[in-house]
C-alpha cells in the first residue's frame, strides 16, 4: 500500500545529518535531446555504486546554472544519486527562442531525470530547485507523481510573484540588472561576489561565478543568459500558481526560506500558501527559516540543504 501525503511523518532538517563535503568528486557532463534538436547539459556527480539507490535532481534559479549546487552535491553524492542540471537557456543548455513555458521545462527536467535512470523500473528522485528552478521543480513533481520521491524548494516556489511583488515581469526584469562598476572587469564582478560572504568564497564558487559571464576584448562583462532566455523564463515565473501547483504534489515537501528581501512581502506568500494548503485539507510543508541568510543557501548553508534532501529520500515513498 502507497502512503498519502497525509499520513507521512513530518520531515525534520538537521544539518548535523548531513555528509562531510568529497572535495575531490568531479562531475562528468552529459546532454539529453529535447525536441526538436535542443540540447540540455547535465551534470551527473555519482553516487554510491549499489543499485536501487534513489536520485536527487537539482534545478538552478534564474540567471544562473548547474554549477551553484556544487557544495551541496559534493555532500549528498555518498548517499544518492545526484544529478544537477542546466535550464534551457542557462549554462551549457542550448538557448532556442521558444519552449519556456511551464511544460516544456518540467518536460526537459523529466527528460534529465530519465536519462539518469531515476525513472522507469527507477527508484525515483527527490526534486530540489532554488529560486526560479523551484517553480520548475514543483511542475516537475506534479508530472512525476509516486516518482517523485520529494520536493525541495529553495526560496522560491512558494509565491505568486505578480501577488507578492505587485510588479510585472518587464519591472522584474529591470531589477535584474547588474550595476555597471561590477560589470567593468572579471576581478570587480569577482570581488563582488566573494564579498558576498568571504567565509563561504572558495574554488567551486568561484566556478560558479565565472559561469555566468563573458568578458569581451574590451575586458567588460556581459552576462552569458541572453535577454530573450531572462524574458521568457521570467514570464514563466509569473505564470506560476503555487496552491495549485504545490496543492497536486503527491509527495512531501520542504521549503527552506531565506531572508526577506526588499522587493515584495514574500513571509505573507508563504503564510498565505500554508493556510491556503490547510484549507483545501492537503497536508502542510515542512518549512525551514533563515531570518538572517541570503538567496543562495546552497552557499551559505549547504549542509541544511543536503540535510533536507537527504530527508526527503528517507520520507518519500518513491513508485509503488
Amino acid at each position: 500500500m502507497t502512503s498519502t501525503p497525509d499520513d507521512r511523518l513530518a520531515i525534520t532538517v538537521d544539518p548535523a545529518t548531513a555528509p562531510e563535503p568529497d572535495p575531490e568528486a568531479r562531475p562528468d557532463g552529459f546532454v539529453v535531446l529535447m525536441e526538436p534538436a535542443d540540447r540540455i547539459h547535465f551534470l551527473d556527480w555519482g553516487g554510491p555504486p549499489e543499485p536501487g539507490v534513489p536520485g536527487a535532481l537539482l534545478i538552478h534559479g534564474l540567471a544562473t546554472s548547474a554549477d551553484v549546487w556544487a557544495p551541496v552535491a559534493r555532500r549528498i553524492r555518498s548517499h544518492l544519486r545526484t544529478v544537477a542540471m542546466d535550464l534551457r537557456g542557462h549554462g551549457l543548455s542550448d538557448s532556442p527562442t521558444e519552449h519556456y513555458e511551464p511544460a516544456s521545462l518540467a518536460d526537459d527536467a523529466t527528460a534529465v531525470a530519465d536519462a539518469s535512470g531515476f525513472l522507469g523500473d527507477g527508484p525515483g528522485a527527490v526534486i530540489a530547485g532554488h529560486g526560479f528552478g523551484a517553480c520548475v521543480a514543483a511542475w516537475t513533481a506534479v508530472g512525476l507523481g509516486e516518482r517523485c520521491r520529494g520536493l525541495l524548494l529553495v526560496d522560491g516556489g512558494w509565491e505568486d510573484l505578480r501577488a507578492a511583488t505587485g510588479l510585472e515581469p518587464d519591472e522584474f526584469l529591470r531589477n535584474l540588472d547588474e550595476p555597471p562598476e561590477v560589470m567593468r572587469s572579471m576581478d570587480a564582478y569577482l570581488g563582488d561576489r566573494a564579498a558576498f560572504d568571504p567565509s563561504t568564497w572558495d574554488a567551486d564558487q568561484e566556478a560558479a561565478a565565472r559561469a555566468l559571464v563573458v568578458e569581451t576584448p574590451a575586458g567588460r562583462l556581459v552576462p552569458v543568459t541572453r535577454p530573450h532566455v531572462l524574458e521568457a523564463s521570467v514570464e514563466a515565473m509569473f505564470a506560476y500558481r503555487p496552491l495549485e501547483v504545490l496543492g497536486a504534489v503527491a509527495a512531501p515537501i520542504v521549503i527552506l526560506a531565506a531572508a526577506e528581501d526588499e522587493v515584495g512581502d514574500r513571509r505573507n506568500a508563504l503564510e498565505a500558501l500554508l493556510g491556503g494548503l490547510r484549507g483545501a485539507g492537503r497536508r502542510e510543508p515542512t518549512t525551514v527559516a533563515f531570518p538572517t541568510v541570503g538567496h543562495n543557501l546552497m552557499r551559505y548553508r549547504p549542509a541544511h540543504v543536503a540535510a533536507a534532501i537527504l530527508a526527503l529520500a528517507d520520507a518519500g515513498t518513491g513508485p509503488s
